[in-house]
């Protein structure tokens, strides 16, 4: 930030006597340039400009009234502050200036403490405003710089995913041919090793396709093909998809003996309840409870997981829907979210013109729910 004695003040005036007063009370303080008309004034415009202008009203041809008008309809020069001078008192003359966009007033014969201290003022203020802008200007790209190198970082670790997703493809692929062929030739632990590493490589299956999707949806390149269908059997599909998942938790499914009608992508929103699931089973304790209910209600499909986990505090509900927004409790090692799956829900709901969200009570446990539009809204 700028000292106040590199502070430069114009003093505008028709008359010598008056210029040389005000230039003796300030130029020890301030460098001081003079200007004795409005013209010479308004003919600086775009060049350097001073901190504080000192601007007599009564003077021939352009007064300093227009000339106030002028320089603060510029925006080259609308946030240097002008100090009206006068010889007039009359409350009216004041406020016209005022209203001009001056931002004090002077009356002559011109006080010299009250003149510096007016000057210092609005000089101080003028240079915090000055401090800032160039602050602004310093968050502005720094903010630039942070979404570039967040780019860059979603663009390198959408390489990396999209690179990942070959072998992994592979990995399922294989495990889901030997393992029926095999089953009857190990023992049962080893089935049962090899169906939790089928379990694990579909769940990082599902994390790299929410990564990818994410990418896409954030791109505006993730198409959404909408039709009518049958949440029931969407959330059926939604379970069978999560494999060997669904037996670490007591799981409670009980469809609805009328069909619940979705306007939406079937695949995506299969993606969103398996991934609610996933995440409910994650921190729900063994011996809990994953309920998952739908319905409609007012107009809109509703689908809610709800879980008998430790839940979750009031902070961090809106959070965990973020982008690589895992959030927790310090120090107890106590985690909310997988930063990552929450992220696509959100997305994948948004892009159907639904809703989602959580309600939570600590020590009680979490419903995470989303709507979609009917089909007759589609």
């Amino acid at each position: 930030m700028r000292d106040l004695s590199e502070c430069a003040v114009l003093v505008v005036d028709d008359t010598e006597t008056n210029i040389d007063v005000l230039v003796a009370m300030l130029e020890n303080d301030y460098e001081v340039a003079v200007a004795m008309d409005g013209e010479s004034v308004l003919e600086c415009v775009g060049k350097d400009w001073p901190d504080l202008i000192l601007l007599d009203i009564m003077m021939p041809g352009i007064d300093g009234y227009e000339v106030c008008r002028r320089l603060k309809a510029n925006p080259l020069t609308r946030d240097v502050p002008i100090i009206m001078v006068t010889a007039m008192g009359e409350v009216e003359d004041e406020t016209k200036g005022l209203e001009l966009g001056a931002v004090d007033y002077i009356s002559k014969p011109i006080s010299s403490p009250i003149l510096k201290a007016r000057v210092k003022n609005h000089l101080e203020l003028a240079l915090a405003r000055e401090s800032l802008r160039e602050q602004n200007e310093q968050l502005r790209e720094s903010y630039e710089q942070l979404r570039e190198l967040e780019r860059l970082r979603d663009s390198l670790v959408h390489m990396v995913i999209h690179d990942m997703r070959s072998p992994l493809m592979g990995i399922l692929g294989t495990l889901s041919m030997v393992l029926p062929d095999i089953q009857d030739q190990i023992g049962k632990e080893d089935h049962d090793d090899l169906a939790m590493a089928l379990t694990a490589a579909t769940s990082l299956n599902e994390m790299v396709s929410s990564l990818l999707d994410v990418s896409r949806m954030e791109a505006g390149e993730m198409p959404v093909d909408k039709a009518e269908i049958d949440l029931r059997d969407t959330v059926v599909t939604a379970l069978a998809s999560l494999g060997a998942l669904v037996n670490q938790r007591g799981i409670v499914f009980e469809p609805p003996a009328d069909p619940v009608p979705g306007w939406c992508d079937a695949e995506l929103i299969r993606r969103v309840i398996a991934n609610l699931v996933a995440n409910a089973i994650k921190f729900t304790p063994a011996a809990g409870v994953i309920t998952v209910e739908i319905g409609s209600e007012d107009g809109s499909s509703v689908v809610r997981v709800v879980d008998t986990g430790p839940g979750i505090p009031l902070e961090y509900q809106t959070r965990i829907f973020e982008k690589f927004g895992q959030v927790g409790e310090r120090g107890q090692n106590k985690k909310y979210s997988t930063g990552l799956g929450l992220a696509f829900c959100s997305m994948a709901v948004e892009a159907h013109g639904g809703k989602i969200g959580v309600d939570s009570v600590l020590g009680e446990g979490s419903t995470f729910w989303f709507t979609l539009p009917a089909p007759s809204d589609g």
